[in-house]
């Protein structure tokens, strides 16, 4: 099965969770325990979601721990894919 361009879990997260009980990121990471920055990055696509990230994700948004992890791999192969293309 192809894979076309799949969401960024940052993406994801806005959209799921965000933007539909009006949390604000700085919100968001009091919820996670991190920092504001930490969060934007995260939203932004220019950090990963590590295991640790995943267990504060499940824990505040819903999901299983390794559905996070899989939603990063996904977006990790399409990325090496981008790469390894050009």
């Amino acid at each position: 099965m192809e894979m076309y361009n799949p969401m960024p879990p940052g993406e994801f997260i806005k959209l799921r969770y965000l933007e539909p009980n009006k949390v604000s990121g700085r919100q968001f990471a009091e919820q996670l325990g991190v920092s504001a920055s930490t969060v934007n990055r995260l939203l932004n696509a220019q950090t990963r979601i590590t295991s640790a990230m995943a267990e504060r994700l499940s824990k505040v948004v819903g999901r299983s721990v390794g559905s996070w992890i899989r939603l990063q791999e996904v977006q990790d192969r399409w990325q090496e894919r981008l790469r390894n293309a050009a």
